[in-house]
């Protein structure tokens, strides 16, 4: 379908606001995947078989705009509080509490929600403690995706950083966590949201499930029989499945003639020897059978949530918490990608294909490391189908538009300390179709990354002492055509927006 008809079909839906009494309360499906590239999956143009988010995105929007921090926990800190991480603490480490801000979990808690959280959260905080009812997962950083703790009777030595990340079940704390063996992230996050849907399925109240996979972060390991779906299919090269991503974003209006295809930073397939083709074949297929495996996974939630009647009244987001990772962690193994044994990433030739068509990479503050999918759908109360936004978002606007949605109570106080107000805007009016514009900037730090963003003006600069690159993301959403000498007096406005914007922050802390 071309561009002009999907945003035309989006431009002219009407749907009531949820305000209103006599509209039922949705219940809420969040769900976030972890370093998953902008194109990875099939509504986003990758080849990866991800039928239950193209169903999702077909009955729903697709928003081309929406950003994350370009790092984990500081994405997962916004999406969690509604608040910039430089403010709640999160935007140099994990390992305090949350300050001066309050969760999803909590918030929506004053609309009579039932709360529930599966998988990862990347804080000190155990989410029963700040809002959940539930909680279930992994609550650090990346873990051995076969078994998070110590080795097991008749399998190999398992891969990780540390054996000891801490896995919860509600106030129960397991550390090492010695899974049984069966165990794999994807199937056991979803195997505790599933049997929470069942327990509370006669309850006169709406739940918020919040599913937090770490797929595909690394270590790269799956199902032998979801990699033999893909193992070959890489054989291509760089240049020839960037270049069918491309092709196909162009092909469904998701991208215009504005996104140009950003300049390549993987190295030349041919430049690689034939068994390092095979490794790089290898990588990214157990990499795409991780993201199938989360779609299989995202399936049974979904066929849950109907065969308890309640789907049509389910609003669900799908998002990913930064760009796909160049980063490469070299830890000792047995030698079999994709396995228990080994850890293994991705690494910056398949994540540059990855974040197709725009520029680097997790970690920066160019679109490549902060744009991500967001599709959202909703039955009920959102009438648009197949529909794309261009929208302008961040994570920081997720719980403004669940408070406006659900008619939350957002505080000023909570524990005795002050709350700092909501950051971000509502996006309930972009789900109803209405032509809005963003009234507020957005602003990016993370180490070496920054950025502001101003109606269609974006400052953007990596490393120390780099200088500010500017673009019009109205004509080059890709970056590639830096404006910022022939408009240096933007770049100053906007540097003292970005000053100033940090140096308010700081009396949070």
């Amino acid at each position: 379908m071309k561009i002009s008809l999907l945003i035309l079909s989006f431009s002219l839906f009407f749907v009531s606001s949820c305000h209103n009494p006599s509209i039922e309360k949705p219940n809420i499906l969040l769900i976030l995947v972890d370093d998953m590239g902008w194109s990875d999956i099939g509504c986003y143009g990758g080849e990866v078989a991800t039928p239950n988010l193209d169903r999702l995105a077909a009955n729903g929007i697709r928003f081309t705009q929406m950003h994350n921090t370009s790092k984990c926990f500081p994405s997962r800190a916004c999406l969690l509080t509604g608040v910039y991480a430089q403010q709640s603490g999160y935007d140099q480490s994990y390992k305090q509490p949350i300050n001066h801000a309050v969760t999803l979990g909590e918030v929506l808690k004053t609309a009579g929600y039932r709360t529930l959280w599966s998988g990862k959260h990347h804080g000190i905080e155990t989410p029963v403690d700040r809002g959940f009812d539930r909680y279930y997962g992994l609550r650090e950083g990346a873990s051995n995706h076969f078994n998070p703790g110590p080795q097991r009777e008749g399998e190999a030595k398992p891969a990780q950083k540390r054996p000891d990340r801490p896995y919860f079940i509600d106030h129960e704390k397991f550390q090492p966590y010695s899974p049984p063996k069966d165990f794999y992230t994807t199937d056991y996050f979803t195997k505790y949201a599933l049997g929470w849907l069942e327990e509370y399925k006669e309850e006169d109240k709406p739940f918020f499930l919040y599913m937090a996979y770490t797929a595909p972060h690394d270590p790269l390991m799956a199902w032998p029989e979801d990699i033999a779906k893909y193992k070959g299919k890489y054989l291509e090269g760089y240049d020839g499945i960037r270049a069918k991503r491309y092709a196909k974003q162009k092909e469904m209006g998701l991208v215009n003639q504005s996104f140009l295809l950003s300049e390549e930073t993987y190295d030349p397939w041919e430049s690689l020897s034939d068994s390092m083709k095979q490794v790089e074949d290898l990588k990214m297929a157990v990499y795409s059978a991780m993201i199938d495996h989360v779609d299989q996974k995202i399936g049974e939630i979904l066929n849950k949530i109907e065969e308890l009647g309640k789907l049509d009244n389910t609003l669900v987001l799908f998002m990913s918490d930064n760009g796909s990772s160049a980063e490469v962690v070299n830890i000792p193994g047995d030698g079999n990608i994709g396995t228990v044994g080994q850890w293994t990433s991705l690494g910056k030739n398949w994540a540059n294909v990855s974040n197709t068509p725009f520029r680097y990479y997790k970690n920066y503050s160019f679109e490549g490391g902060i744009n991500t999918p967001l599709i959202a759908c909703w039955p009920k109360g959102i009438e648009a189908k197949n529909a794309i936004s261009r929208f302008p978002g961040h994570f920081i606007d997720i719980m403004p538009t669940l408070v406006e949605i659900t008619g939350a109570k957002y505080p000023d106080q909570f524990n005795d300390q002050e709350i700092i107000p909501m950051q971000g805007v509502s996006l309930w009016p972009v789900l109803q179709g209405k032509l809005v514009e963003r009234g507020k900037p957005l602003f990016w730090q993370w180490q070496r990354g920054k950025a502001v963003r101003e109606g269609k003006w974006k400052i953007v600069a990596h490393g120390e002492n780099a200088p500010w690159e500017l673009y019009n993301m109205d004509e080059d959403p890709t970056e590639t055509n830096n404006l910022a000498r022939m408009h240096p007096e933007i770049v100053e406005k906007m540097d003292g927006l970005f000053l100033t914007w940090l140096n308010d922050s700081e009396k949070w802390k």
